[in-house]
């Protein structure tokens, strides 16, 4: 089980990686379109950019969505647990059970119900209104992370159930 569980984190901590690797492209897209408007916007005889709204709304969905996953991993959240460090050992660890296993079904439920809405757009070929760009592959990249955040949570867990597995504070 041991062995399992480190092939796992290894894979979780590569595809962590790589979601935050694609994460860091959109977010210094958006950072250089945010500027260049501003520029263009100050220039004389020059027009703002067109569609920078609509794609600020796509990369920052996916920016958000592959953060998910690492975030969960390292820990960077905010955890109140004033109550349940009160509580005995075997307490803990059962609702740290719990806690996971909610959080992994509703990973896993936000991941499918965004898939099927990613599927309606790809069949209606539905675009954004300025731009004319497709929609559907930001869907799926949102999807992508729902999906990491479960198979972090699904970690996790396999890490609380099985001896001698520390999570990491």
């Amino acid at each position: 089980m041991a062995g399992m569980i480190h092939f796992l984190t290894r894979l979780e901590l590569m595809l962590q990686k790589l979601l935050m690797a694609i994460a860091a492209v959109f977010l210094v897209a958006m950072m250089l379109m945010t500027c260049t408007d501003i520029v263009m916007r100050k220039l004389p005889q020059c027009k703002p950019l067109p569609g920078v709204f609509e794609l600020m709304g796509l990369f920052g969905s996916l920016v958000v969505a592959c953060a998910l996953g690492y975030t969960q991993g390292k820990k960077d959240h905010l955890a109140v647990d004033i109550l349940t460090n009160l509580f005995p050992r075997r307490i803990q660890r059962f609702l740290d059970i719990i806690n996971r296993l909610m959080c992994m079904a509703f990973s896993i439920l936000a991941c499918w119900q965004v898939c099927k809405i990613a599927n309606t757009l790809c069949r209606t070929g539905e675009v954004t209104e300025t731009l004319r760009m497709i929609y559907y592959p930001f869907t799926y990249g949102v999807a992508a992370g729902f999906a990491l955040l479960a198979f972090v949570f699904l970690v996790e867990l396999l890490k609380v159930l099985t001896p001698g597995q520390e999570l990491q504070p």
